[in-house]
């Protein structure tokens, strides 16, 4: 059996009320919340993955601002290590109320609120992400020395 990692890309979006966007999805048979967040495609420069996703899943026009760090993850439930590349994003504007497959809504949530969800979070980097986040970490967008850019 040959080990393939999965690079995924997530953002961290606030808005002006201390809110941050969420994702709301059928995953493995349940509901839960992530960011907006999904695999990077081949040949996809990865802030292009970032602004893609974002958009697929919640509607929104986001632009990435900062890079918030790599975090790695192995999922209990299929055992895919995954590389989630997590960006600091700024919600431009809204252009579709259409999204992706499997995608339930986008919510926009207090810190609070999403603590509450639990279990429902797709994953603990949910939280560390956002907990990073409100800490102050952040990088400058070139770190990423992406071929496509």
């Amino acid at each position: 059996m040959t080990w393939t990692p999965h690079a995924t890309v997530a953002v961290v979006v606030e808005d002006a009320h201390g809110r941050f966007l969420m994702v709301e999805e059928h995953s493995s048979g349940k509901v839960v919340f992530n960011q907006p967040a999904g695999h990077v495609e081949e040949d996809e420069a990865i802030l292009d993955a970032v602004r893609r996703e974002a958009l697929e899943e919640t509607g929104w026009d986001i632009e990435p601002e900062h890079f918030l760090g790599l975090y790695t993850y192995k999922a209990p439930a299929n055992g895919v290590t995954y590389y989630r590349f997590c960006f600091i994003g700024r919600a431009r504007k809204q252009v579709t109320h259409e999204l992706d497959t499997g995608i339930i809504a986008a919510h926009w949530l207090s810190l609070e609120d999403i603590r509450q969800l639990g279990d429902k979070l797709r994953s603990p980097l949910v939280i560390k992400s956002i907990e990073d986040y409100r800490k102050g970490r952040c990088f400058p967008l070139d770190v990423i020395a992406d071929s496509q850019t």
